[in-house]
C-alpha cells in the first residue's frame, strides 16, 4: 500500500514538472516575442536568433523557477520565435501571436545531447523529467538517433514524438 502511495506522489510530482516545462517554454516564447515586437516597432528591424539566445541566460538568472527545466527546451522556444518571424517576413505566415496557457495543445521540443533521451520498452527518458511511460508505436533499439523530440500535451495526454534518422 505504501509503494502505491509513493507512485501516486511520484506521478503528481512528474505531472507538476511537465506542466512547469510547458509553462517555462511558453513564458520564454512570449518574452522574446514581446521583445522582438518592441524592437521591430521601434527600429523597423527585428532581432536575430543569436541576439535572443545570448539574452536567454540573463532571463533564466532573473527567474529562479526557470533553472529547474531543460535549457535545451528553452533554447528551442527562442529558435521557434526566430523561425516564426523569418516565415512572417517572407510572407509565408501571419504575424506571430502570443501563446496562451488556456490552449489545450501545449508542446516543447528538446534535443538529444550526450544520451539524455533514451527509450526502454514503454518508457522514455527525458531531460530533467526522468523516465515517463508512453505507448511505443514502433520498434526501437533503445536509443534515439534523431535530434528533436517533441512532447505535446493534448487533452491531458502526453505524446512524445521524434523523427528517427537511419
Amino acid at each position: 500500500m505504501l509503494s502505491g502511495y509513493a507512485d501516486s506522489q511520484r506521478s503528481k510530482r512528474l505531472q507538476q514538472s511537465i506542466h512547469q516545462m510547458f509553462g517555462c517554454c511558453r513564458f520564454v516564447f512570449n518574452h522574446f516575442l514581446k521583445l522582438w515586437n518592441d524592437t521591430y516597432t521601434a527600429s523597423g528591424e527585428g532581432l536575430s536568433y543569436n541576439t535572443c539566445a545570448t539574452q536567454l541566460p540573463a532571463t533564466k538568472g532573473s527567474y529562479e523557477w526557470q533553472k529547474s527545466v531543460d535549457s535545451i527546451a528553452l533554447q528551442s522556444s527562442v529558435r521557434n520565435v526566430a523561425d516564426i518571424f523569418d516565415r512572417f517576413f517572407k510572407k509565408k505566415d501571419k504575424a506571430p501571436r502570443f501563446k496562451s496557457r488556456k490552449n489545450p495543445v501545449q508542446s516543447f521540443t528538446t534535443k538529444t545531447t550526450n544520451g539524455n533521451i533514451a527509450i526502454d520498452g514503454t518508457k522514455i527518458k527525458l531531460p530533467k523529467l526522468g523516465w515517463i511511460r508512453f505507448a511505443n508505436s514502433s520498434a526501437c533499439d533503445g536509443s534515439l538517433l534523431a535530434l528533436p523530440c517533441v512532447v505535446m500535451r493534448q487533452a491531458n495526454i502526453l505524446f512524445p514524438s521524434s523523427v528517427r534518422l537511419r
